[in-house]
């Protein structure tokens, strides 16, 4: 005869308490935090390098991926403080992921903290990391059907940055398809385009970013 097993706390929930301690901390030093999740190769680490040569210190990434610390490496040559987080097979980081490797950043430099998660559209959409918004990144290569095929995640992002648009006369994407089917999905998501290698759209990312990731009073 089987016997239920009772719960007494679910993985989300210990992770939820460790997201309010990050807030907590964020909220205390004044900083715009946002938590960046796309698939692997739309172009994360790009915009953040663009950002970092703009910013310097004043933008601080904790960076996730299975293995190396690749990113990182990128991030600080660009002038930007990183850490790296090493999940080992884990797709998404946690909030005590994150909190942990703060204590290697200088908040006290930063203005901006942009956790750039696991590449994946699925699994880090559902975890709170502490941040006040997150923000999905979609490249023109990937196809414009991905916020319906994907949803859980453009309906929780507060802002979209299309990416590498540059590449639009090379492939069959619709910019217009995916603000329509965003604002359906979510009426109060931002959508800006980017293209890393023409030099557009990182003013307004900086911008908007900076916007996304102050809580609101």
């Amino acid at each position: 005869m089987s016997e239920p097993i009772r719960v007494k706390s679910s993985a989300m929930a210990v992770n939820d308490a460790f997201a309010r301690k990050n807030r907590e901390l964020f909220a205390g030093r004044g900083l715009a935090v946002v938590n960046m999740i796309g698939s692997p190769g739309c172009g994360k680490t790009s915009l953040l390098e663009a950002l970092g040569r703009r910013m310097g210190k004043k933008l601080a990434v904790v960076t996730g991926d299975l293995r190396t610390t690749l990113d990182a490496d990128r991030l600080t040559a660009s002038g930007a403080q990183a850490v790296q987080i090493e999940t080992g097979d884990a797709c998404h980081l946690t909030a005590k992921m994150v909190g942990e490797a703060l204590g290697t950043v200088d908040l006290d430099r930063a203005e901006l903290l942009v956790i750039e998660n696991v590449g994946n559209l699925v699994c880090p959409a559902a975890f709170d990391l502490g941040e006040a918004a997150k923000v999905a990144v979609l490249s023109v290569a990937e196809g414009d059907e991905k916020p319906v095929k994907y949803p859980t995640l453009f309906v929780r992002a507060g802002l979209l940055v299309i990416t590498k648009t540059d590449l639009l006369p090379h492939v069959t994407f619709s910019v217009e398809r995916v603000r329509a089917d965003c604002a359906k999905l979510n009426s109060a998501m931002r959508v800006i385009t980017t293209s890393v290698k023409a030099g557009e759209g990182i003013p307004e990312l900086e911008a908007a970013l900076l916007s996304a990731g102050t809580p609101s009073q």
